[in-house]
């Protein structure tokens, strides 16, 4: 193995878009490395070698074959599991045994119970069971104290007959899509036009259709059926009509302006659940109020309407330079009308936890000027507590 020589050295090693189904003994001999993917290759089983690296934290399976994860497969300094789009039916007990697990990704298997003994990962901050086949929602995991980014549509306990017509149904045969203005996991988002005069919609339009493949975060007709569920804000972006032919879903949407732009970046190896910023960027203290207010309000709006959208993130932000700001992407989003109350309590408060943290990263790019106003605030607001 010619990677060995590298031992001393190497710490991110990707063997993703292969075709592999096991990997050697020497691995163990990389101790050094701290992130390895192995995305869409053909692994049924968690290489059990992965438990003997000492210093990996970051492990991604992405759309393998693997249905069995053996309970010594799991590294002891795992921060970042990802095994998105797999086979897997059940997880052993020592998943609970890594208390530095911060993200967990198991969207898409075929789970039906999780490990009661997660209820010990006291530093999880996000986690992805979408798309699976759980039965009754996972107790365990509603009273982690660090919980703040959770996604879990389309399992049993979570399925709803609820129709909502918010919005009418249109043929795709009805618009022109036009140049690319973004794509995620989901789908992709392109400017549109209508090909035929429209009375009730603007002429220029954005069509987000969907890829209507499981993805990270879950299935795309949760995400559609959130969406539309959430409704109308100011604050959100809206939706028109939707396209629900055979092979073919889509969200028709109102354009967002040019002059809005991103206002945060998604969280790198390093930070792992948190945002991050473009070099330079700052903001005064008056505009982190402002888009703070307005935060609050979508927030208090989507759980009006029983939405935890799963992502409250600045990087699903757009904001103008007048700090006014479009909150988007439902990819993560759950509707959770169908739990017990004190389940429903429960999803509000780890969302809850994501608003604080969105605040918190705003108020990291405080401008330096601000500095002193923003002292005084978190003084006068710890006296009040």
């Amino acid at each position: 193995m010619d990677i060995l020589s590298l031992a001393d050295t190497l710490e991110i090693l990707d063997l993703s878009h292969n075709r592999l189904d096991a990997l050697p003994d020497e691995l163990r001999q990389l101790h050094k490395l701290k992130i390895l993917f192995a995305s869409n290759n053909r692994f049924e089983t968690l290489p059990e070698v992965l438990g003997e690296c000492t210093n990996l934290e970051m492990v991604g399976f992405k759309a393998n074959r693997i249905s069995r994860v053996p309970e010594n497969s799991l590294p002891p300094r795992l921060r970042w599991l990802i095994l998105t789009d797999n086979r897997i039916e059940t997880l052993p007990e020592t998943l609970g045994e890594r208390p530095r697990l911060q993200k967990l990704a198991l969207a898409g298997n075929r789970l039906t119970d999780l490990p009661k003994s997660m209820a010990k990962l006291t530093n999880l901050e996000l986690v992805r069971i979408s798309a699976n086949q759980l039965s009754e929602c996972p107790e365990q995991l509603l009273d982690l104290p660090k919980l703040a980014w959770i996604a879990f549509s389309g399992n049993p306990f979570s399925r709803s007959d609820l129709r909502i017509e918010s919005v009418p149904l249109m043929q795709s045969s009805s618009f022109t899509l036009q140049e690319v203005l973004g794509q995620g996991a989901s789908g992709v988002i392109s400017k549109a036009v209508w090909n035929e005069d429209q009375t009730h919609f603007p002429d220029e339009i954005a069509v987000k259709v969907f890829k209507g493949e499981v993805t990270s975060d879950g299935y795309p007709e949760d995400e559609l059926h959130a969406c539309l569920k959430a409704g109308e804000h100011p604050n959100l972006v809206k939706p028109l009509a939707q396209v629900d032919e055979n092979g073919y879903l889509a969200l028709i949407m109102n354009l967002i302006p040019p002059h809005y732009r991103n206002l945060g970046l998604p969280p790198c190896f390093q930070s792992c659940t948190r945002d991050n910023f473009p070099e330079g960027v700052s903001l005064s203290i008056e505009q982190i109020d402002k888009i703070v207010q307005q935060m609050v309000s979508v927030f208090n709006h989507l759980h009006d309407q029983q939405v935890c959208h799963g992502d409250l993130y600045a990087h699903n932000t757009l904001y103008d330079e007048d700090a006014n700001i479009i909150f988007g992407d439902f990819g993560a989003a759950s509707m959770y009308h169908m739990l017990t109350e004190t389940q429903q309590e429960k999803i509000r408060q780890i969302e809850r936890r994501a608003l604080h943290h969105f605040i918190d990263d705003l108020l990291s790019i405080c401008a330096e000027a601000d500095q002193q106003k923003l002292k005084f605030m978190r003084l006068k607001q710890k006296a009040t507590h």
